[in-house]
């Protein structure tokens, strides 16, 4: 039998927890649209302000905030790992704020905006009358055994990334998810089309002016450029694997070579201004925040981005991906070609500010997601 005085201190706890937490907020347009709780790369902010360019729209980015978080990515509204996995007393106000003060959910990750089932959350939200969707942004739905079919360099081949097994029963599940749900799903890249082929890429959003303001001198204009790497996850972007010839070229004296892990949100602009090449992902086969960053920056960006993937972009933006392909097995010979041939990288750097503007700055994401709020651009 359970405690009675102990149930009743965790419930004056959790209520006092409770009244701590902001409620989200959300204004009086015809259309309301909470995005959350995963905000990865703080993205959920970012679609959320892109959706209000729309006519009638307003938009709150939800997301938990774990521990130990290090980035600090802006949201409309955050609630502690703690509360959202065991504070029942937030739970019942968060499922009474959402179904009431919104129209259309989209839930990250195969999360919901509480904890609990997510396909009773959506049964749940669409008896209330909202419009919900999902939405990927790539361990949550990227199924290893099929991208180790897919990309010679997978760090899923033979189980070499340690949780591959814990990622095939996340992916599982979602996959499972999308089709119970029957709901519009959309995906934040567009190698994520391999595993959704019926999803909507949802292009993420970068703020350019803080990149554009933080360039301290054009691309490869000094003699031993600046190699930046900031992997958020170092098996998934193939750090490792690249390392090697990055600190030979360092040793060699032709690059500063520099990888940084944790630095918070507000201080990347400054790493990216100095920086001359900037280097995203290698096996995955797709770009991501931090190549749409640096190009929003003039810098010369490195990844290993299919071509099935490149035509997408070609076809979506109507001009080629100003990123340099290059792999874990070739990153090296790459370099000393963008070494040998600065004035043709330059230019290509120069392209990156006038990408971003077409695909990435919010505006083809508010036209992306028009559709599913049943709202129109702004005269």
């Amino acid at each position: 039998m359970a405690d009675p005085v102990a149930a009743l201190a965790a419930g004056i706890r959790w209520r006092w927890r409770t009244a701590r937490i902001a409620r989200p907020v959300v204004g009086s347009s015809r259309v309301r649209l909470l995005i959350g709780p995963a905000n990865s790369a703080g993205q959920a902010f970012r679609w959320a302000r892109a959706a209000e360019r729309l006519d009638g729209v307003s938009g709150c980015a939800f997301a938990i905030q774990p521990a130990d978080d290090r980035f600090r990515f802006a949201a409309d509204g955050r609630v502690a790992a703690l509360d959202y996995s065991q504070n029942y007393v937030w739970r019942e106000r968060q499922r009474r704020d959402v179904t009431e003060r919104f129209t259309h959910v989209l839930m990250e990750s195969g999360q919901g905006p509480w904890r609990g089932d997510a396909g009773d959350q959506i049964a749940e939200l669409r008896r209330a009358g909202l419009v919900v969707g999902l939405l990927f942004h790539g361990s949550d739905i990227r199924t290893p055994h099929r991208h180790a079919e897919l990309e010679t360099d997978s760090p899923f081949i033979d189980g070499w990334y340690p949780e591959t097994d814990k990622l095939e029963k996340t992916t599982a599940r979602n996959h499972e998810l999308v089709r119970a749900a029957e709901c519009p799903v959309f995906v934040s890249t567009p190698d994520l089309l391999d595993f959704l082929p019926d999803a909507t890429w949802l292009p993420v959003v970068v703020d350019p002016e803080p990149w554009r303001r933080a360039v301290t001198r054009p691309a490869l204009e000094r003699e031993r450029p600046v190699v930046v790497h900031a992997p958020s996850r170092r098996g998934l972007k193939g750090s490792e694997a690249i390392a090697p010839a990055l600190r030979a070229l360092d040793a060699e004296g032709l690059i500063r070579y520099r990888e940084v892990t944790g630095v918070p949100a507000a201080e990347m602009p400054a790493l990216y201004g100095d920086a001359d090449i900037v280097l995203d992902h290698f096996v995955m086969g797709g770009y991501g925040v931090a190549g749409c960053e640096a190009m929003a920056a003039g810098r010369v960006v490195l990844a290993h981005v299919a071509d099935r993937h490149r035509e997408v972009v070609r076809r979506t933006a109507d001009m080629d991906l100003p990123v340099v392909e290059a792999r874990v097995g070739d990153i090296g010979d790459v370099i000393r070609r963008i070494l040998a041939d600065r004035d043709t990288y330059r230019t290509l750097a120069g392209h990156g500010p006038e990408f971003v503007a077409r695909l990435h700055d919010g505006a083809h994401a508010a036209r992306v997601l028009s559709a599913f709020l049943g709202a129109e651009e702004n005269a």
